[in-house]
């Protein structure tokens, strides 16, 4: 199986790291406030 790691700049200026299988729908998540809660916000 391949994933992938990935790493966020937020708005506050920190940083979230992460990994999935599916990069493309992971990143929709976190943009509709649907990820992490580090990342809601």
């Amino acid at each position: 199986m391949k994933g992938w790691m990935y790493i966020l700049l937020c708005s506050d200026g920190s940083y979230y790291t992460g990994s999935t299988n599916n990069l493309e729908l992971r990143l929709t998540q976190h943009q509709n406030g649907e990820g992490a809660n580090h990342t809601k916000n």
